[in-house]
């Protein structure tokens, strides 16, 4: 079972998380969020994949910052289709194809540039309650790497709360998924369960359960869960 770590936003404080060796962290690049991430990202372990969060954003700027930050995934937390999908994908493998050109021209080592060498995951987030239709994924299956099932609330995430997870087992797709929405050290108990469940979930999500403030996150707590988990 993989781990995120999302919304974070202070250099510091990065820098503690990413001690604790969690899979994924995420940075929000999203002006409306009380966690917008902006300015310098500290140096974290390779084994950490850094993931961009948006929400409606223009493809161009989207590739813009996986390029600045060296993004390894791109969490789209909008209304997404997937022609956008699509077309992102589509740049994405075309500015990877021009990097390595250039660099083959130069006559220089590739370099470990994000767009050049590695696959850029692509992760669509959905908010669901009681009444969600899982085949409006279907579109998507062909397009993404994952799908994140997040809470339905008034924030594009991060509001604290939990969807009812029983209705997780009317997925019926093999696609895996990121469980995220309000997980707190408290529900380690239903956590257990859900993972026995044979759904195929392939990482947790958690953000605001863990904070001290938006985008501050109690490194004694992550670290609880990540032992728990």
């Amino acid at each position: 079972m993989k781990l995120k770590v999302c919304g974070m936003k202070y250099g510091e404080n990065i820098k503690q998380i990413a001690n604790l060796q969690p899979d994924y962290m995420g940075f929000i690049f999203y002006e409306r969020s009380k966690r917008n991430f902006e300015g310098i990202l500290p140096e974290i372990p390779k084994s950490i994949k850094k993931t961009g969060v948006f929400v409606n954003e223009y493809v161009e700027i989207v590739i813009s910052l996986v390029e600045e930050y060296n993004l390894e995934a791109i969490q789209l937390h909008g209304d997404e289709s997937e022609e956008y999908i699509i077309n992102l994908k589509a740049q994405l493998d075309l500015r990877k194809a021009l990097f390595i050109k250039e660099n083959k021209l130069q006559k220089k080592k590739i370099n470990k540039h994000i767009i050049s060498n590695v696959k850029v995951e692509i992760i669509k987030v959905f908010a669901i309650n009681n009444e969600f239709d899982f085949q409006l994924l279907h579109p998507y299956l062909n397009y993404v790497d994952y799908f994140l099932f997040d809470a339905k609330g008034k924030e594009r995430g991060g509001n604290g709360t939990k969807f009812d997870w029983s209705i997780l087992h009317k997925y019926n797709f093999d696609k895996p998924f990121f469980l995220s929405g309000g997980i707190g050290l408290e529900d380690s108990n239903e956590i257990v369960k859900i993972i026995d469940s044979n759904l195929p979930i392939y990482a947790l999500d958690i953000n605001s359960k863990f904070e001290i403030e938006p985008g501050l996150k109690n490194i004694n707590q992550v670290k609880i869960f990540k032992k728990t988990l």
